[in-house]
């Protein structure tokens, strides 16, 4: 029995190191800055500014794109450092 286990285990350890002396350290890292470069993408467009204005009923409408014609203020969606406190917004 103790011959079994040594042989599995010799082929598991044979196994591993084969994996490890045959893997391509440059395509690894070729694949890591593609994924990082695509992540970066979709986080840029995830942060698109907001757009948000009054109608001439006075309620507040947000949205991702301005309306045409109208007056809109434009939110940025990445959060300023600190506090920011206007008196004349509503």
């Amino acid at each position: 029995m103790k011959a079994a286990w040594a042989i599995a285990g010799g082929l598991a350890l044979g196994i591993g190191l084969a994996w490890w002396l045959s893997r391509d350290p440059a395509a690894d890292q070729a694949r890591r800055q593609r994924a990082e470069q695509a992540a970066a993408e979709q986080a840029v467009e995830a942060r698109r500014d907001l757009y948000r204005w009054r109608d001439a009923d006075g309620v507040l409408h947000v949205s991702d794109a301005p309306p045409p014609g109208v007056r809109a203020e434009r939110v940025a969606r990445q959060p300023q450092p600190g506090i920011e406190v206007h008196g004349d917004r509503e």
